[in-house]
């Protein structure tokens, strides 16, 4: 039976993380800690940047990048440099995700492609440059996409193209976990619920009292926003061997939420 702290120790492990702020930062980190050497990816490189030099500084290896993850051109090209930097690829965490809030009656056919390319196109991208190089590496890997508990259950208006993308990503993980089983990649998911991220703050009115998430935490049975390092923690149980039994599953972490 391996110890506790051996089942968390990935020293020697390298990791793509999607989306380099709030809940990527939060997944980068813990990985970071436990010995991994992070590349983080983002559409805006300065904020990559920012991310790596907080690892950094903390004396952890992480590396930042810049890439479109709906561009097929660049996701082949973050995979290739970051097996020419560090040999190879063992945990891929796709996060990278956008929402828009937007009605389905004021939304363009442009806008609903935006979404599905960055949110569904991305992971399908992705997941296959780098199970590519697992494959050949025959040493396995783990894969872990970031849903939402708007992949269970519909979320506000405004989020359709949203929603759609996220029941997208976890059929996709599902079927995902069949075909690469027999090359030891584990494919499994997180749906977080309401996590209090840059991005999300964003969201919030700036000329009223009422903040948008009040109804939301009101049907949090634990009462507040959870953290990105909640995900985290959860992310770095399925890409160790804690999980080492698991595939095709995805983890609710929502305070709750799903309950009412």
């Amino acid at each position: 039976m391996i110890e506790n702290r051996e089942l968390l120790n990935l020293k020697g492990k390298t990791a793509i993380v999607t989306g380099a702020v709030g809940i990527g930062f939060g997944i980068a980190y813990r990985l970071a800690e436990a010995g991994v050497s992070v590349v983080l990816a983002s559409l805006y490189q300065e904020e990559a940047e920012e991310s790596v030099q907080k690892l950094t500084e903390k004396g952890f290896t992480a590396t930042a990048v810049r890439c479109d993850v709906s561009c097929e051109e660049e996701v082949r090209k973050m995979v290739e440099e970051t097996v020419s930097s560090y040999g190879a690829i063992d945990i891929l965490v796709n996060n990278a995700g956008i929402y828009p809030l937007i009605p389905i009656s004021k939304m363009t056919t442009t806008d609903f492609e935006k979404v599905i390319d960055v949110n569904l196109k991305g992971v399908f991208l992705c997941t296959k440059y780098v199970s590519e190089k697992m494959i050949k590496s025959g040493n396995g890997g783990r894969i872990v996409n970031v849903t939402s508990i708007d992949a269970i259950h519909p979320s506000s208006i405004g989020l359709a193209h949203y929603d759609a993308s996220k029941h997208g990503v976890w059929g996709f993980t599902k079927n995902a976990a069949l075909e690469l089983a027999p090359h030891k990649i584990w494919v499994n998911a997180v749906a977080p619920g309401a996590i209090m991220t840059p991005g999300v703050e964003k969201l919030q009115p700036k000329d009223t009292d009422k903040n948008t998430l009040t109804d939301f935490m009101s049907k949090v049975p634990m009462g507040r926003m959870g953290k990105a390092d909640e995900i985290g923690k959860v992310v770095l149980f399925l890409a160790s061997d804690m999980s080492s039994y698991m595939t095709g599953a995805q983890i609710v972490v929502d305070g709750g939420r799903l309950l009412s």
